[in-house]
């Protein structure tokens, strides 16, 4: 570098060296100019300025897009990054240079470029980068580090290389995805850089912001919708919004807001001020109306019918908890968390409140009605089905009495459910509690079987609702809350309220039967066979005719002949047709008892 800056003395004109003159004072002395160090760095940074005023002002003017060229795209961002180092040193060498004014001009080119293609290869990929594509890659090791500067990742030629190996196993749409975010992040790092983050980021928010808004419309999340209006819906319409709302939750967290946390965290890896900016005012408003929806619907008049739609609202929430706080990380959304939050709140206090109402109106019950038969009591289906229900949500319902614990007025009895100091009993406080709604709704049963006027038919009654109940114990997951212990000892109820049905109902029935069953009975103690009988014949005649068969509703109310009758008598006092029958006739009409 010598040789080239310095001149060596020519032999012939050899001068004789200058006479020694005073020093000067030290207060006097300054460190002499550098000229040769000036003008090295400066014709670098005037060299900087010559290749980017060719590279970009050859783009200036072409419509052809600058990023379908990864050589051409390099260079670009190349030569941005050395008028950048020029700027910088003739903003503190030479801040009134002319020099300087050139270069800002050729940035401001640069970047007028830069958001050009910013814009198209947002509008150009839309397609490629929505939220599912991106959340769908998100774990693939071909997607850049976003500590990695994109920036610099043009001025190498190995990432190129790298990146198309490991792109060759995925698909095509998964490639020009990740393509197309590679070059967000140069383009976005170099504006940011550059100082231009304002005009990078706008265009960025407008165009994300409508896709997400857009995927949220076709999801079925409505905005705007106030508590008033849900409040003022018919039952039927809150039931189709809920049911639409629960099956975009999850397709609106793990793939659209994640897809676009995602995207923003790549783009501007560079900058984290920028990515939550980004992120948050696009999301944002999308996501309050996503979660203040059950939150709104928490706060309607509770019915008890309402509970299982409330313990969808809370399980969803709940199972995506993890999800939403983590996505919505930032300090600038923590009005989704906090909105998310009170959903589970609020519908936490709405289940507590309906379940209370639906024990008080089992046990506001006073409803005279007698089934007859002594049947299974719509009370006795309406209640066991929907604790059977409730027992299907016995995680959730954990979760939301964790924090309030189930109270009831007093121990279940030892003989119901077992002690709750024994140490086979795994009885947990959802399992007391449903326990318990059953126990309420028996005794209410105890209360109606009182109606009855006939004993036995109130036996009957009981043994028919005790056995339903037991029914739906086993075929849901009640059986596992209540345990085989308490199926096996209402079973024993169920057999103790049939044999006193028999004993009341059929005593005198088998007091009449001789005691000795191959004894003859006589005809007199069968005469009432007799008298029924030729009765029977007339009505037969008038109801169960030729004619009268032909209509298909007369075989409901006339089963069989008299002739059927008569041996059907034979049989129970005889054990056979062949003697003593007061049928004259043997023919049963080819019917079964």
């Amino acid at each position: 570098m010598r040789s080239i800056f310095f001149k060596s003395p020519s032999p012939t004109r050899m001068t004789p060296p200058p006479s020694p003159s005073p020093s000067p004072s030290p207060a006097r002395m300054t460190p002499p100019p550098s000229p040769l160090h000036h003008t090295f760095s400066e014709s670098l940074m005037e060299e900087n300025i010559e290749v980017a005023d060719a590279i970009i002002t050859k783009w200036e003017t072409d419509v052809a897009s600058l990023f379908c060229d990864r050589d051409e795209a390099r260079q670009f961002l190349g030569s941005i990054k050395g008028l950048q180092k020029a700027m910088q040193y003739l903003a503190l060498h030479h801040s009134s240079s002319q020099k300087l004014v050139r270069a800002q001009t050729l940035m401001q080119t640069a970047m007028r470029r830069l958001e050009k293609e910013f814009y198209q290869i947002l509008k150009s990929n839309r397609a490629y980068l929505d939220p599912e594509s991106v959340s769908a890659h998100s774990t693939s090791t071909s997607i850049p580090s976003a500590s990695r500067s994109s920036f610099s990742d043009f001025e190498e030629e190995d990432f190129e290389n790298e990146s198309r190996d490991e792109n060759d196993s995925i698909p095509e749409v998964e490639r020009v995805s990740l393509a197309a975010m590679a070059d967000f992040r140069a383009i976005a790092e170099a504006m940011i850089t550059a100082g231009y983050a304002k005009e990078c980021t706008k265009v960025y928010k407008i165009i994300r912001k409508s896709i997400v808004d857009e995927a949220l419309y076709h999801l079925g999340v409505e905005r705007g919708l106030s508590l008033q209006q849900i409040q003022k819906m018919e039952g039927e319409v809150l039931e189709v919004k809920i049911k639409t709302w629960l099956s975009a939750v999850k397709m609106a967290v793990k793939t659209l807001f994640y897809g676009e946390r995602i995207l923003c965290d790549q783009v501007f890896s560079i900058s984290a001020p920028i990515r939550e900016s980004c992120f948050t005012e696009i999301s944002k408003e999308g996501a309050l109306a996503l979660f203040g929806f059950p939150e709104n619907v928490a706060k309607c008049k509770k019915t008890p019918e309402k509970m299982f739609r409330v313990l969808d609202l809370y399980e969803a929430v709940s199972d995506l908890w993890p999800e939403i706080e983590s996505i919505f990380s930032f300090e600038s959304t923590s009005a989704v968390r906090s909105t998310a939050v009170n959903s589970l709140i609020r519908l936490g206090e709405a289940v507590r409140t309906m379940l209370a109402d639906f024990e008080t109106a089992i046990q506001k019950d006073s409803s005279k009605m007698t089934v007859p038969g002594g049947g299974v009591h719509p009370l006795t289906r309406y209640v066991m089905n929907y604790i059977s229900f409730l027992a299907d949500y016995s995680g959730i319902l954990s979760d939301i009495f964790a924090d309030w614990p189930f109270t009831i007025p007093s121990d279940l009895p030892v003989s119901y459910f077992g002690s709750p100091d024994n140490e086979d009993n795994i009885s947990s406080p959802i399992s007391v509690r449903l326990a318990w709604l059953v126990l309420v709704m028996l005794c209410k049963l105890d209360g109606k079987a009182a109606v009855y006027k006939d004993v036995a038919l109130s036996y009957l009654f009981l043994a028919n609702n005790l056995q339903y109940v037991i029914g739906k114990v086993r075929q849901s997951n009640l059986n596992f809350l209540l345990g085989d212990e308490w199926v096996m000892r209402h079973e024993q109820k169920v057999k103790q309220y049939a044999a006193n049905y028999e004993k009341i109902a059929w005593s005198k029935v088998l007091g009449s039967l001789p005691e000795n069953p191959t004894a003859e009975i006589s005809m007199d103690q069968i005469s009432l066979a007799r008298r029924i009988v030729p009765i029977y014949k007339e009505f037969y005649e008038m109801y169960g005719g030729v004619q009268a068969r032909r209509e298909h509703w007369v075989e409901s109310l006339v089963r069989y002949t008299p002739d059927d009758l008569g041996n059907y008598w034979s049989d129970l006092f005889y054990g056979s047709r062949s003697s003593g029958s007061v049928s004259s006739s043997s023919s049963r009409g080819g019917r079964s008892r």
